[in-house]
């Protein structure tokens, strides 16, 4: 891994004022696309310098008010010159070149304070700084590639919640489309950077809905990838051995599809990932992107038969599902109602066994922080902090896999991937297709009575079930409710199915061209 240049900073609360001056650029960030920045700078519209400085004065304006970020990179404006002289000499290193883009706060950048949310790894907030000395792979190719890291964004403590985000380094992320609704979770943080164009798009994890369900939230297009297809490494896990995915979160499929691009394929430092050896389409994703990927194909749709929980789905929800269904037909595909059926899905869900591996995870994920960092194990921060770490309820470190808990996890899920296989090609389906959410986004405090009451509740349809077995899953946005919340529909298929779901989603995000950008406030959230 290249090894870049060591930034020790602390970890600080954005305002206005830890950000750099206005500059003299009069650039347009809103909804702006990777696509449009390449087009722009080829044609010497504005510099990288003065891209980066626009989003700077943009988050300088809003961020009090939405509190999407944990931190910045102190660099930024530094990078932005190196790459806009780059440019003059040799020309953009491809489409993400001079592109703003920032990454969830469980991602390492080499030298910046990583802090998975919790407090007790920022000095800034009573712990000890967790300093990787390199970057993840994922943030190592959006580099070389020449995007610009922002900042590292705000994400509940350890990605512990799927419908809301607030951490104990940075408090509660809002919602740019209504602030009394979820941002969702927990990769609410780069959600909420993308959406209020702060940014031109982000990378976010998941392990249980962590992706897609922030981009329902806020009308953005989230690829939860197969298992596999990202590499790991440098990832603060929930559960790297089994589920954890990174993938992007943008405004458009098509931004979606060059970052995945970028991001995607074996690493030496991830050995997961050469399972995707051979399943990245020639020419890459953004190239199979089609406006007739549609016309021919088939897919099932939401039921009973899939899951119980959050379904029938609410009466507004199953409005807007049936208007995309018809738009799904007019663009040529075919739909199967509820092919899982009588199938036994439900019940043989039901039967997971799971498998603990988040101490193993942990512990490989804090040796790979480098020779300088100042703790490598659970137990050097728990000496230097001085407290245990979550409670002190850590497990050994045993490899899952080492374990009958492990085998039993593996063989259901051979099982399940057997009956999903068997479920499509009984009704030739390619695909699933579904709402993201069962419902509308939920309220961000649930009971005014217990302000601190926060259910893990978002109404997802496609998770846990689609990361217990590694499938991938695209989500694009649709319509809005009447309240002004999206409607988001999610495209499912099996492993290694990413580019095909990516290009479903764009033949309908090109019927439609529904996303609409929020409209922001000023001032404290």
């Amino acid at each position: 891994m290249i090894a870049w240049p060591i930034l020790a900073i602390t970890v600080m609360a954005v305002t206005p004022g830890d950000l750099p001056s206005p500059g003299p650029a009069d650039v347009e960030v809103v909804e702006l696309t990777a696509v449009q920045v390449h087009e722009d700078l080829l044609a010497s519209r504005y510099t990288v310098t003065e891209l980066t400085q626009a989003f700077l004065d943009r988050i300088g304006r809003y961020e009090n008010h939405y509190n999407a970020f944990i931190s910045m990179n102190p660099e930024v404006l530094q990078i932005a010159a190196a790459l806009d002289a780059e440019l003059a000499t040799s020309g953009p290193r491809g489409p993400l070149h001079g592109v703003p883009v920032v990454i969830k706060d469980n991602l390492d950048y080499g030298g910046l304070v990583t802090t998975a949310g919790f407090d007790g790894f920022s000095a800034a907030t009573g712990g000890v700084d967790m300093i990787p000395g390199d970057d993840a792979v994922a943030v190592e190719r959006l580099r070389a590639a020449g995007a610009i890291i922002l900042g590292k964004t705000n994400m509940p403590d350890f990605a512990g919640h799927g419908t809301r985000t607030r951490s104990s380094v940075a408090g509660e992320t809002l919602n740019p489309y209504a602030v009394d609704r979820a941002p969702g979770g927990s990769s609410g943080g780069t959600a909420t950077a993308v959406n209020a164009s702060f940014a031109v798009l982000g990378l976010g994890t998941e392990t249980g809905g962590s992706i897609q369900n922030p981009a329902a939230a806020q009308a953005l297009v989230g690829v939860k990838p197969t298992f596999g297809l990202v590499p790991l490494e440098g990832v603060v896990p929930m559960d790297a051995t089994y589920r954890d995915v990174v993938g992007p979160l943008a405004r458009t499929v098509r931004d979606a599809a060059l970052t995945l691009d970028v991001i995607a394929g074996p690493s030496p430092e991830d050995f997961a990932s050469y399972a995707g050896e051979g399943h990245i389409p020639e020419g890459g994703f953004a190239a199979r992107l089609a406006t007739t990927a549609l016309a021919g194909k088939r897919f099932g749709l939401v039921g009973t038969g899939w899951r119980t929980s959050f379904l029938p789905l609410a009466p507004e929800t199953a409005a807007l599902y049936e208007d995309a269904v018809r738009v799904l037909e007019r663009e040529g595909a075919q739909v199967v109602e509820d092919p899982f059926a009588g199938s036994g899905w439900v019940e043989l869900y039901g039967e997971n066994p799971r498998a603990p591996s988040g101490s193993h995870d942990m512990a490989v994920y804090l040796q790979g922080l480098g020779p300088s960092a100042a703790f490598r194990s659970i137990e050097e921060w728990e000496a230097l902090a001085g407290r245990d770490f979550r409670g002190g309820r850590s497990r050994p470190p045993v490899a899952p896999t080492a374990t009958e808990e492990g085998d039993a996890f593996q063989a259901w899920r051979r099982e399940m991937r057997a009956l999903f296989r068997s479920v499509m090609e009984e009704n030739d389906l390619d695909g699933l297709f579904f709402p993201q959410a069962g419902e509308p986004i939920r309220p961000l405090v649930e009971d005014p009575e217990r302000p601190d009451y926060r259910p893990n509740n978002h109404a997802e349809l496609p998770s846990n079930i689609i990361n217990d077995i590694g499938l991938p899953t695209v989500t694009v946005p649709f319509a809005y409710y009447e309240d002004g919340t999206p409607f988001v529909l999610a495209f499912i298929g099996d492993l290694w199915s990413d580019a095909e779901l990516l290009s479903y989603a764009y033949d309908l995000e090109q019927a439609t061209l529904a996303r609409v950008a929020p409209s922001l406030t000023e001032g404290p959230g």
